[in-house]
């Protein structure tokens, strides 16, 4: 089974804080699988292989517009979140979960299902959407002018993984403009916002609807019960009183 929650707007250091406290009670046992979904205010993060020139802001110029900066211990280069960008933290013990090989997932086929989960999510709204050969992460478009619709970064200690993907669903593609996305400076960035609009724009979807269908999909993918949960403290005392089954 895998409980998730729908958190809302959150900054980022609680964001950290939250994630830490959640690792320790799944390595404990006291909780299961559990997905985080949410949003933050504008905030730069940079993972272990990050490079600070791919940050083409000053910190004055950052602060200035009320961005802070995160020196994480997720893989990848440097990434934006901020409003209007579903993030996903799943806390999951790999060592609960299975591949279709029926073997243990490994770090690798962990990333390439929060993939599948993305392209699952992103065909529930008419988006057609895929990988890149050595690129990590979703994009959309015609082979060599992909655009990129989410960034997955993970980290995984004593089997359990944090971190995870932020797909953008309204994200403007100016909030980038300060960075190289991943380090990756021949591509650009899209939003299901913006491949939708052209088509169905009575169609583009609110933040909390594709957190729901992520939730969703996280189950196909996983081929796992989903549980939401209504409340953070509910979840952290263990009280099921107020469980919400969602099918897959």
């Amino acid at each position: 089974m895998i409980e998730y929650l729908w958190l809302g707007r959150m900054d980022y250091a609680d964001a950290l804080t939250l994630q830490q406290q959640c690792i320790e009670l799944r390595h404990a046992g006291h909780i299961g699988n559990l997905l985080l979904l949410l949003e933050h205010p504008p905030v730069l993060t940079l993972g272990r292989n990050a490079r600070r020139e791919n940050v083409l802001a000053s910190d004055a110029q950052l602060a200035a517009r009320g961005i802070t900066v995160h020196s994480i211990n997720r893989g990848g280069d440097v990434t934006y979140h901020g409003p209007g960008q579903l993030v996903c933290y799943p806390i999951f013990d790999l060592r609960s979960l299975a591949g279709a090989s029926g073997r243990r997932l490994g770090p690798v086929d962990f990333v390439r299902q929060l993939e599948e989960v993305l392209m699952r999510v992103c065909g529930g709204f008419g988006i057609l959407s895929g990988r890149v050969p050595g690129r990590t992460g979703v994009w959309v478009g015609a082979t060599g002018d992909e655009r990129k619709i989410a960034a997955i970064g993970v980290h995984i200690s004593r089997g359990i993984t944090s971190h995870g993907f932020a797909l953008n669903v309204t994200t403007r593609p100016e909030d980038f403009q300060w960075i190289v996305p991943c380090g990756i400076a021949d591509r650009a960035v899209t939003s299901m916002e913006a491949e939708i609009v052209a088509s169905m724009p009575e169609h583009c979807p609110g933040l909390e609807s594709v957190a729901n269908r992520a939730a969703l999909c996280f189950g196909q993918v996983f081929g796992q019960q989903i549980l939401a949960r209504d409340s953070l403290q509910a979840l952290l005392e263990g009280d099921r009183v107020e469980d919400r089954r969602v099918d897959r």
